[in-house]
């Protein structure tokens, strides 16, 4: 049997902000690290995921093109893989590879050690926002439970 990895297994309406406050990368990654930080699979204490996003960062902007970023962090403050996602109303800097600035936000906390799920969660939602229709009904969603529906949807076709 295949076993089908589920974007929507890794989130909650708790872990979806529509209006986040940054105007800038390093805010938005504390941000979106103090948003994953509210999951009971996530130990934010001493702002380990910031830090852990903010390393990663180093390696290349996470900013993946099309108004998205997918910031993501590998962390022991991780006990299973966790996706939190945010909305800037105004689009942010992030150093994309398309130059272009950001304003959908997947940000990932994953144990060290659980790297299966979390590359095949990453290629998928990868896969998904490359479709502009799809990035537009993201935006158009009014609340967290529309957001996983709209997702959940997607990944049902």
């Amino acid at each position: 049997m295949i076993n089908i990895v589920k974007i929507t297994d890794y989130m909650s309406e708790d872990l979806i902000s529509l209006n986040l406050k940054s105007k800038n990368k390093e805010d938005v990654l504390m941000e979106l690290a103090g948003l994953i930080g509210v999951s009971p699979d996530v130990d934010n204490t001493g702002n380990a995921i910031y830090k852990a996003l903010v390393e990663r960062e180093k390696l290349g902007s996470t900013g993946i093109g099309k108004g998205v970023a997918i910031p993501h962090a590998k962390t022991d403050a991780a006990e299973k893989l966790t996706i939190a996602f945010g909305i800037s109303n105004e689009k942010i800097d992030f150093k994309a590879l398309d130059n272009e600035n950001v304003n959908l936000f997947f940000v990932f906390a994953s144990p060290i050690k659980d790297s299966q799920v979390y590359l095949k969660v990453l290629a998928r939602i990868s896969r998904l926002i490359r479709e502009e229709s799809f990035r537009n009904e993201l935006l158009a969603c009014k609340t967290p439970k529309e957001v996983l529906e709209c997702i959940n949807n997607k990944e049902s076709i």
